[in-house]
């Protein structure tokens, strides 16, 4: 009888364990343009924290969209106006395979690699990636210039539903989109200024759905 409880303890540890594990906090970017719900990965924890700590703070809150480059990306998360000044300390590269530029997925920016080697990204700005498909053989064409390795689901991706891929394995991608990415389409084709700001501001508000 002993024995055959601590067996179903350890599998109800086993279990919950498990479930925890899969449990990934999940945050909602509201615009003018519509919902953005995107899920953070677990396995890039010091991303996942930090934007959490952002959203709960509401420092994300009144912030813009402030870069939106169609057939690429959107970029937001200052903390000034325009969204353009980041005063929070870098955060190390948390570079996983695993993670591509599809489309949706959520990335943290960071300067450049002459001034920023280690790759470590921005404290607050982020961007969400749109981009745009590539065919499977030229993925391998890709994957020989850069040494990037993908698995055949990867290619897939990028086939069906498109992405950035040559930001592989240069940025930290730490989440991605699980609705919304018709607006994350609708924020790239707005008309830009110089610098590629858009024409009228889209202030965004972060909040957490679930932890």
């Amino acid at each position: 009888m002993k024995k055959t409880f601590l067996l179903f303890a350890a599998a109800m540890f086993l279990s919950t364990s498990i479930t925890l594990a899969q449990s990934e906090p999940v945050v909602l970017i509201s615009t003018s343009y519509g919902n953005i719900k995107v899920k953070l990965y677990n396995e890039t924890p010091l991303h996942r924290d930090n934007f959490l700590e952002l959203a709960k703070s509401g420092k994300f809150d009144g912030s813009v969209f402030h870069r939106v480059i169609n057939k690429f990306m959107i970029q937001g998360g200052g903390n000034a106006a325009l969204g353009t000044i980041d005063d929070r300390p870098n955060i190390p590269a948390e570079i996983n395979p695993k993670f591509i530029h599809k489309k949706g997925a959520l990335a943290a920016a960071r300067m450049g690699d002459n001034v920023n080697p280690q790759r470590m990204s921005s404290g607050s700005q982020f961007y969400i990636v749109q981009g745009q498909t590539y065919p499977v053989e030229r993925m391998d064409q890709m994957s020989e210039r850069s040494g990037v390795s993908y698995t055949d689901e990867q290619k897939k991706a990028y086939a069906e539903i498109g992405g950035t891929p040559h930001l592989d394995m240069q940025y930290t991608v730490f989440g991605e989109v699980i609705e919304g990415l018709d607006v994350v389409d609708k924020i790239a084709e707005v008309k830009t200024h110089q610098a590629d700001v858009p024409v009228d501001p889209i202030p965004m508000k972060v909040t957490i759905i679930s932890k």
